[in-house]
Formats: C-alpha cells, structure tokens, sequence
C-alpha cells in the first residue's frame, strides 16, 4: 500500500493509504499540477499546465504545452509508466487533460481525466 494524494487521513485517524494504481495516478496529477518553481528542492519539477489557463488559446501553444507535459511525464515516471496518449483541451478558464498510460508493475491500462478550473 501506499500513501495516498493529497494526503489525509482515515477514518481511524492513520495516514490514508492506497493501492499501487492510483498511487501512480496521483503522481501522474502531481507531475501535471506542480508549476516549475513551486517545489523547493526540485524547481524543475512540473509541467506548466495550469499556466495555459490563463493563455490565449491556439494551436502552438497548445502544441508546444502537450509536448512539455509529455516531456516532464517521461522524465519523472518513465520508470512508472509507459505513456500511450495525452490530450489537452482549455475551455475558457477550465482545462481538460486525459492520459492514456499503461503501468509498468502490473501491465494495466488505464485512461485518465484531470479537470482544473481556475474561477
């Protein structure tokens, strides 16, 4: 088992825990989420995702965001995960991300939706 994200606790009052797939979706959305800068001992941890909220939408920065999401997936948990697909898509202040992965340790496939909104 693992610890769960965000982190809580149960209703027994121990630290939540989970199981070893949705421990990598929730690094999967942590590595999507982080802004570059945002943690202290790894400033290059993240993928700028949430900044696209706030950027015009067009199809080379929606290009240039997909491949630095993709980059910063295969960097941090290409030891996790195999990536199969990832699509962006930002409607006025909300963003839409769905990654398609297969999970190394077990071979399972998995589709993923992450909604952020920024109002």
């Amino acid at each position: 088992m693992e610890i769960d994200y965000p982190f809580h606790f149960n209703n027994r009052g121990h630290t939540a825990q989970t199981t070893w797939e949705d421990h990598v979706r929730d690094l999967i959305e942590q590595v999507l989420f982080t802004s570059s800068g945002e943690r202290v001992n790894r400033p290059d941890f993240g993928s700028g995702l949430l900044g696209m909220v706030f950027e015009l939408n067009s199809p080379d920065l929606a290009a240039t965001l997909q491949f630095g999401m993709q980059a910063a997936l295969l960097r941090w948990l290409k030891d996790l995960i195999e990536l199969k697909a990832l699509e962006v898509t930002s409607e006025e202040a909300t963003l839409r991300v769905v990654v398609e992965y297969v999970v190394l340790r077990t071979g399972q496939a998995h589709t993923e939706r992450f909604e952020r909104s920024a109002a």
